[in-house]
């Protein structure tokens, strides 16, 4: 990748923001900033003629076709290229709505440039970019080749559920049984996975095809 640049392009609604990030980020000698949109449907339309992009840098709140359509419109119809979620908010909702859609990773609009960079870079190479705010520990996860960790019905059941706004206890509520199997169960999968985090639950599930979308 040293010596050819990467093509991106860069969906967001708000001129000067997405403006501003092209510019910035050509000034790096490694990226290619292809194109611009302001929404989904805008997108639809460019990517037609500009089908090498490799990067989509994506906003999530946006008019008439958001980040979550646009990204699951991206990987039904384009799915070699990458999408990397590029937004103001660091809340597990929007993380995880993203990734659940196909995002392959997540930053927010307040990094630094050369992080950006770096994240870009990754997910071309590696395919997927995680950082702290998903979990350090899942990037262990996510590159461990060792066989899957075995899980119980019951296990597999609420995974699937943490994928969802409901709270633990509603979570207990929907399975029939007590908060504290649910903790237990928690607890249980935080230990096989080496993960200490629900959002990190959802992504390992995701990346491996435990949880349906």
């Amino acid at each position: 990748m040293e010596n050819e640049k990467i093509d991106i392009a860069i969906v967001d609604d708000h001129t000067l923001f997405r403006s501003g990030l092209a510019s910035l980020l050509s000034e790096f000698k490694e990226i290619s900033v292809i194109f611009e949109a302001k929404n989904g449907v805008d997108l639809q339309e460019k990517i037609k003629n500009e089908a090498n992009v490799q990067v989509i840098l994506m906003d999530i709140n946006m008019p008439i076709m958001d980040g979550y359509d646009t990204t699951k419109w991206i990987k039904a119809n384009y799915p070699r290229v990458h999408i990397l979620a590029l937004s103001m908010f660091e809340d597990e909702k929007a993380i995880i709505g993203m990734l659940k859609a196909g995002a392959g990773g997540y930053m927010l609009k307040e990094s630094k440039p050369s992080e950006l960079l770096t994240a870009v870079k990754t997910i071309v190479e590696k395919g997927f970019y995680i950082n702290d705010l998903v979990s350090g520990r899942l990037l262990i996860s996510l590159k461990n080749e060792n066989p899957k960790a075995t899980f119980s019905e019951k296990e597999l059941i609420f995974l699937q559920f943490c994928s969802t706004e409901l709270t633990y206890k509603e979570i207990a509520s929907e399975m029939n049984i007590s908060p504290r199997t649910v903790d237990n169960y928690r607890e249980s999968l935080f230990a096989k996975l080496n993960i200490k985090s629900r959002t990190g639950l959802v992504v390992y599930g995701i990346k491996h095809n435990l949880i349906t979308i």
